[in-house]
């Protein structure tokens, strides 16, 4: 069984891409910083090596090259991560020698395919069958609403029966539950919105909604409600590690969701 090193020192980043690839013929060890990431590179001596660029005390290059430089592991590839994927990063990840940069926040079937891709070059293949996190549809125009599907590892049965709530409340076509870096956790309904790009959506908007929030002088954000000519989206902070965005086509529904919302954020805290 192929066994993956991730390397970040967010928790929720380390869980999401635990949770891409439990299930998937993939055992996954972690490490919290660079320190760690050594100790555990030598000890398990993982197939890949899946590392955050910006680290607390070794950056992701500096563990790329002591991979490259082991004596005995250095045909390890070496998996990127960085918020910011450009020229400089591309050339000081090949100047480490990293098989590749992956931009984050990014989606579990990129994530599996670029590890496919990297095991078949270092070990007997072992197929990582597709993970769609996305909404199902023919592709027409005139399609039926598509249903939004997820992995069954894709995130805690806690929070996936509470998305479901929402989603069945009339007048709601989707709920999305993602971390406040914009990797999706769970989600539920239907609508023409793929559940991740709505999860590094909502992020990237709650993160600066706090911003202003700070400037202000008005405290956290606890959520807020945005009106468009076809419907509303509304936003819950979910403690300080994720966010709740939900979907209405109907503004009369407004009223429920808030009501939902309000009794169902403490079990949101407990789940994730």
């Amino acid at each position: 069984m192929p066994k993956v090193l991730v390397v970040d020192d967010s928790l929720s980043v380390r869980k999401v891409v635990e949770r891409a690839l439990l299930g998937r013929q993939m055992e996954v060890v972690c490490a919290a910083t660079g320190s760690e990431a050594i100790e555990r590179f030598e000890r398990d001596e993982p197939d890949i090596v899946v590392c955050d660029v910006l680290m607390p005390d070794k950056d992701g290059y500096e563990i790329c090259e002591f991979v490259k430089r082991h004596p005995r592991l250095g045909a390890t590839p070496v998996l990127l991560m960085s918020g910011i994927v450009n020229d400089e990063v591309r050339e000081r990840a090949a100047r480490v020698k990293s098989a590749d940069v992956l931009s984050k926040p990014f989606a579990a079937e990129d994530l599996l395919r670029r590890l496919d891709a990297l095991l078949a070059k270092v070990a007997p293949p072992a197929p990582l069958p597709p993970t769609p996190v996305a909404l199902k549809g023919n592709g027409n125009a005139d399609a039926a609403p598509a249903t939004l599907t997820l992995p069954p590892a894709a995130g805690p049965t806690g929070s996936a029966g509470l998305l479901k709530q929402f989603a069945a409340i009339d007048g709601v076509q989707w709920a999305v539950l993602a971390d406040r870096e914009g990797f999706l956790l769970d989600a539920a309904g239907e609508g023409a919105v793929d559940a991740e790009v709505a999860g590094a959506l909502s992020a990237c908007l709650t993160e600066s909604s706090e911003g202003l929030g700070r400037e202000l002088g008005r405290g956290a954000l606890h959520g807020m409600i945005l009106e468009y000519a076809q419907g509303m989206v509304v936003l819950y902070s979910i403690g300080a590690s994720a966010l709740l965005a939900i979907a209405l086509s109907e503004p009369s529904a407004l009223g429920k969701v808030r009501y939902f919302a309000k009794k169902s954020i403490p079990e949101f805290l407990q789940a994730v």
